[in-house]
């Protein structure tokens, strides 16, 4: 059967086509430039018979303007004709009414009866000249004997009340003696001319004509001829697109040009062509503009049919080249690439089989088709013999090839009955699939039984808080005794602070998951941050009596920039925990920084509870796969290893956990925290510098405690067992309620911060180490303040009251003082007469800064003891101490005003 599809292939169909449209193009091109060029030829031809006619017409005006003046200007006629006479019609206007021929006559100006002479002169000279003239022509005479100006017009005057007696038009007189003027007074010009210009009433175009005579003695005399155009202008060609310039070559008059298409010129310019031609006889050339538009427009106009003609056969090769590639040749191709596909997928697909298979060919004794599989295995088997096996099992044998057996099954081609395909499995291969897939799937179930632990462990967990806040919430509804709901209320607050504690670790741990979180980077104290935790935890440890144990081994002046609020979280979950853990014994938190590498943290928690078993363990990878210990008081949570573990992964540590059941459980925290630069300071004094502390503390871990945190803040410290007998101190810290003495800090590990029980005797938490830094610096400004006023602070001397007033009546800041000392004293009294020992107190500060800025010493000592009397809520040593400092004042003011 014969193919109905052409042998030529696309690409020579393709490129016949193209030829056949590039010499089209070709062409069409060829024909456009030659048309275009034989168009603009004969726009130049045209324009320059203009110019010759318009040549011609200045060459006859400016014979005639030279008949006028030679003959006319020095003759007088003898007596006017009967049927002259001249008209005012305005004061410097008058007409000349004669008989009528051709042209009219007009005098500007005050003149002699010599110019009304030769107006009439030239008027009949002209009538003979213009008689057959159907287009406006005008002449200007500027007469230099008496500066009139003499028109001559072949346009109708006869309206004189009308038309003469316009502004507009004697506008235009004045105008047009102005210019005549300025020609008279340009002495290396003799003749000029004008641009094209349009007349009033009939809207031709029309050029000026002006020559210049000068007369010794007298003003220069100018003749203006007004020459129209529009008769040398051809039909075709638009009147407004002539200009006509003056060139700057100096024309002798009577030379005609020999190559006068010499300088003939068609210049392209934005969006117009331009023709120039320059006149034979005259400073001039006449410029002829073509719009690129109006050109396109017209050459497509001239060759409507030939461009119709080039469209279609564009059209018809495109067409062409379209419907033989789509009818003929691209079905042909498509199928071939469709083939071409189809062998590549089906090759794709044989390569990509994970078992082996061969198609082989005995008539030729060759491999049809065959993948990497049956590639590695075909040089170790015998086909023939495979076939006549196969054959008499059924089609499917086993044959063991290095130790692997295989199962190879046969089947015979219907098409051609000598080709044979194989299909060989790898049994060993298949049976590690089969065990990774019974894998998979105990994995799979694992998961599955994991989540049902999840969900069950997580409903306990957030179950029991809500049943405990539901049921508080009941019996507060029904209690009625005030004690009874104290209890319940606190008992309520802190249950509803453990659920939202719960549901804050499982939003957090959502964040984490979905990468909405990041840690954030602020300075924070790290010193300042575990004070939080431990204060934080206290009301549990102190509600199960342990005991518990701060050894911070960093320096306490550093400054770490990181996330403080995770570090912290992370902190008091694992403190939680480790209580909940813990029925006896004491739970300890040591804080570590590594020398080489400061911005490693390492914060161990321990406690000496019962242990954490290896199901508890499994939360660290998971969270509540297991439940999780619980006391009398409270439950751990089995979201807390999984999800500080997370954290300190985020802020470059790990969570490790190891414990041993009955013995106890220590947690490692790793993170990375930079630290902060720190401000350069121009002292290194520190808070205790120059302060000695006597310890007379029983346990040696407890004074390990707190020898390290006096000692970061420069205190001295001694042991009283080694104490010399001799050597002073000033604030002793004990641990035993029965040693005490003047000034006394009884040091435990239950007090939430400090407490004050006597004015010399204050309880401080040694774990917290702002809570025993400010009781100690309580304690030694107490004993300075009272051995101030041992010395007399308010009682001084009259030779020291004496250099106080000097000192501050020299002071720049006395002015200051007695405005503003007096109104906080006043303002003092009424604080205390309202009670409101707040302001009070803030009045005080602000007044010790005003002492202690002047160097007044006694004022400053009297302002902190009065500071000290409003935080007892002493009231009388309060006004006492007012009065005091109020009698201070009078003293120091009385010399000085």
């Amino acid at each position: 059967m014969p193919s109905k599809y052409l042998s030529l292939t696309s690409s020579h169909i393709t490129r016949f086509f193209w030829v056949f449209i590039l010499l089209l193009a070709m062409g069409v091109g060829l024909y456009g430039y030659n048309y275009t060029n034989a168009y603009l030829n004969d726009k130049l031809k045209t324009l320059q018979t203009t110019a010759e006619r318009l040549q011609t017409r200045i060459d006859t005006y400016r014979y005639m303007t030279y008949q006028i003046y030679d003959n006319f200007s020095g003759q007088t006629l003898a007596q006017l004709p009967p049927n002259v006479q001249e008209v005012r019609l305005r004061q410097d206007l008058f007409s000349v009414v004669k008989s009528r021929k051709k042209t009219d006559a007009l005098i500007y100006g005050t003149h002699e009866n010599s110019t009304l002479d030769l107006t009439l002169k030239i008027s009949d000279f002209l009538d003979a000249q213009w008689g057959a003239k159907s287009l406006p022509y005008s002449m200007y005479y500027l007469n230099g004997q008496d500066n009139s100006l003499v028109i001559i017009t072949t346009q109708q005057l006869q309206q004189q009340d009308s038309r003469l007696k316009e502004d507009s038009f004697l506008s235009a007189i004045q105008a047009r003696r102005s210019e005549m003027l300025k020609q008279a007074n340009t002495l290396d010009e003799r003749e000029s001319y004008s641009n094209l210009r349009k007349t009033r009433n009939t809207n031709e175009s029309f050029f000026s004509l002006r020559t210049t005579f000068n007369n010794p003695g007298s003003l220069a005399t100018v003749i203006a001829f007004d020459l129209p155009v529009s008769d040398l202008v051809p039909q075709s060609m638009n009147r407004d697109d002539f200009q006509l310039n003056t060139n700057n070559d100096n024309v002798n008059e009577g030379d005609n040009s020999e190559e006068a298409n010499a300088v003939s010129s068609i210049e392209l310019h934005n969006t117009a062509v331009y023709f120039n031609i320059p006149l034979s006889n005259s400073p001039l050339s006449l410029s002829y503009r073509v719009p690129l538009f109006s050109l396109v427009l017209d050459l497509s106009r001239n060759n409507f049919w030939i461009v119709v003609v080039n469209l279609l056969l564009f059209g018809m090769a495109m067409g062409g080249i379209y419907f033989i590639r789509h009818q003929y040749i691209r079905p042909s191709e498509n199928i071939a690439v469709q083939l071409q596909t189809q062998q590549a997928l089906g090759q794709e697909i044989i390569s990509n089989l994970s078992i082996g298979l061969l198609v082989y060919n005995f008539s030729n004794h060759s491999v049809v088709v065959s993948n990497k599989i049956a590639d590695q295995l075909l040089p170790h088997l015998s086909l023939n013999k495979i076939a006549n096996m196969a054959e008499q099992h059924h089609g499917m044998i086993q044959a063991t090839v290095n130790n692997e057996v295989y199962e190879i099954r046969m089947v015979r081609s219907e098409i051609s009955p000598e080709t044979y395909l194989f299909l060989i499995h790898d049994q060993d291969k298949e049976a590690m699939v089969n065990k990774t897939l019974q894998q998979v799937r105990r994995e799979y179930d694992k998961n599955l039984q994991a989540r049902k632990l999840l969900l069950h462990n997580l409903g306990i967990e957030l179950n029991q808080p809500l049943l405990e806040l539901h049921g508080l919430a009941n019996q507060l509804q029904t209690m009625t005794e005030s004690d009874d709901k104290n209890v319940l209320q606190k008992r309520l607050l802190l249950e509803s602070k453990n659920a939202l504690t719960l549901i804050d670790s499982i939003t957090m741990l959502t964040r984490l998951e979905t990468q909405d979180w990041q840690p954030a980077q602020q300075p924070y104290s790290l010193s300042a941050l575990i004070d939080e935790v431990l204060l934080d935890a206290l009301p549990r440890i102190n509600q199960k009596g342990l005991v518990l144990l701060n050894h911070f081994h960093v320096n306490h002046e550093n400054s770490f920039i990181g996330d403080a609020q995770a570090v912290k979280k992370v902190l008091s979950l694992l403190v939680n925990y480790a209580v909940v853990a813990t029925s006896l014994g004491k739970v300890t938190l040591t804080s570590e920084q590594n020398a080489a590498h400061p911005e490693q943290l390492t914060i161990h928690i321990t406690d000496t509870g019962s242990g954490i078993s290896k199901e508890e363990l499994s939360n660290l990878n998971y969270p509540f796969l297991s439940q999780t210990l619980v006391d009398r008081f409270n439950h751990g949570s089995g979201l807390t290893f999984f999800l500080c573990n997370q954290l300190c992964k985020k802020l470059g540590g790990q969570l490790e956990i190891h414990s041993k059941i009955d013995i106890g459980t220590r947690y490692t925290v790793r993170i990375k925290q930079a630290i902060a630069a720190k401000e350069p300071e121009g002292n290194n004094e520190k808070l205790l510098d120059d302060v000695t502390l006597l310890l007379d503390i029983t346990s040696d871990e407890v004074r390990s405690i707190v020898t390290s945190v006096m000692s970061a803040y420069g205190a001295q410290c001694i042991v009283a067992d080694e104490r010399q007998l001799t050597r002073d101190y000033d604030v002793l810290l004990t641990d035993n309620p029965q040693n005490g003495d003047r000034y006394t800090l009884l040091l435990t590990s239950d007090e939430n911060g400090y407490q004050q029980l006597q004015k010399h005797y204050i309880r401080a938490n040694y774990n917290i180490s702002s809570a025993l830094l400010d009781a100690t610096l309580l304690l030694i400004e107490r004993q300075f303040a009272e051995s101030d006023n041992e010395d007399l602070p308010f009682e001084t001397e009259n030779d020291d009251f004496d250099s106080y007033k000097k000192q501050l009546k020299s002071s720049d800041y006395y002015p200051l003082f007695v405005e503003t000392v007096p109104e906080d004293l006043e303002k003092m009294y009424n604080e205390n007469q309202r009670r409101d020992f707040t302001s009070l107190s803030q009045t005080a500060h602000r007044l010790k800064g005003v002492f202690a800025m002047l160097n007044l010493t006694p004022g400053k000592q009297l302002c902190e003891t009065l500071e000290q009397h409003i935080a007892e809520g002493n009231m009388l040593m309060i006004s006492d101490n007012i009065n005091h400092i109020d009698s201070f004042v009078s003293r120091l003011l009385q010399q000085g005003s």
